[in-house]
């Protein structure tokens, strides 16, 4: 068995690909760089694939900098962070999860795969609209119907989301049960060697460590109230 797995480097997607792991797939990993304002992410997705020993990672090149809009890919100065906000951050990045799900699954119909594991959250998230059920939903719905594996095999490839319905403290139990490598992963909107500890990003993981009762293993800039 098979599966595509979402790779970002960050934390949900780490503990997303030790589930598919755990199920017995054998795991192929897609990772993007697309434009984002910094690589950190792509080194860390790639030291996390070759935990795993996987046969394959595939790095997608992308340019949605050219179509900017949103703080990751743009001139825009990356908010510090705010757990009571209720709009959509300018972090977003749009369409993004439509455009990864679309390589995704046209990498697992070539691999005759029979999963695509991507670690969306519907809970502890940033209010990112191609993060909710819905869209997953619609999503599948699609792609029953886009692919010459379903329209003439019959074979449907199957959207997984063992995250979506997980605080951030209980996919971080979950990665700790799956001895995934959280030390290699990465959270950080800004980037640097350090991470902030101050953007949405790592406000979320610095809390869902505290509630999980577990350090976290990454280094941070300073001091924050969360460690």
């Amino acid at each position: 068995m098979k599966a595509v797995v979402l790779l970002s480097g960050g934390l949900d997607s780490t503990v997303c690909m030790s589930v598919a792991g755990a199920a017995g797939y054998e795991l192929y990993p897609i990772s993007f760089s697309y434009g984002q304002r910094h690589n950190r992410e792509i080194e860390c997705a790639k030291k996390i694939a070759a935990y795993y020993g996987v046969k394959k990672h595939l790095l997608i090149r992308t340019n949605m900098d050219a179509i900017g809009g949103s703080a990751l890919t743009a001139d825009i100065d990356v908010p510090a962070g705010d757990e009571n906000r209720t709009d959509i951050p300018v972090t977003y990045v749009p369409a993004r999860n439509l455009i990864f799900l679309s390589y995704a699954l046209g990498y697992a119909e070539v691999l005759d795969a029979d999963k695509i594991y991507i670690g969306v959250n519907a809970l502890d998230y940033s209010g990112y609209p191609d993060c909710r059920p819905e869209f997953i939903e619609r999503f599948q719905e699609l792609a029953n119907y886009a692919t010459k594996a379903a329209v003439q095999d019959g074979k449907m490839i199957k959207v997984e989301t063992p995250l979506i319905s997980l605080t951030k403290a209980g996919i971080i139990k979950l990665g700790m049960e799956n001895k995934a490598p959280l030390h290699l992963t990465t959270s950080c909107y800004r980037g640097g060697d350090k991470a902030c500890g101050t953007c949405d990003s790592c406000l979320l993981r610095l809390r869902g460590f505290k509630e999980a009762g577990y350090e976290d293993p990454i280094e941070y800039e300073g001091l924050t109230t969360f460690r």
